[in-house]
C-alpha cells in the first residue's frame, strides 16, 4: 500500500476530501481510488450535477497516514468498483 499511488476527490470550494460516513459518524473514512479514471467515474456516476466542484488529486501511499491524522479520519475506504460502489473499509489503529 505504501509504494502505490492513490487518487482522492477534493472539493474545490473548501479543500475538504470526499469521505464515507457509515452509521452517520462524525469522522469518516477517506475515499481512495486506485486509478484516476475510477475517481472520475465515481463523480460522473454519483454526483453528475456537482462534479465540476471537485478535483481529483494523487497521493503516494506513504503520505496517507499523515493525511488521516491531519484531517482526523477514522481510516480509508478503498473504492474497488466506482459504479456500484463497492468499498473496502480499513480502520487505522
Amino acid at each position: 500500500m505504501f509504494s502505490e499511488v492513490y487518487y482522492l476527490i477534493r472539493s474545490k470550494t473548501d479543500g475538504s476530501y470526499l469521505a464515507a460516513r457509515p452509521n452517520s459518524e462524525k469522522l469518516g473514512y477517506l475515499l481512495l481510488f486506485r486509478e484516476h479514471f475510477d475517481a472520475l467515474s465515481y463523480l460522473n456516476t454519483h454526483a453528475t450535477e456537482v462534479a465540476s466542484r471537485f478535483a481529483v488529486e494523487s497521493i503516494p501511499g506513504s503520505q496517507i497516514g499523515n493525511l488521516l491524522k491531519r484531517w482526523g479520519f477514522l481510516g480509508v475506504g478503498v473504492v474497488c468498483d466506482p459504479l456500484l460502489p463497492k468499498i473496502e473499509f480499513l480502520q487505522k489503529s
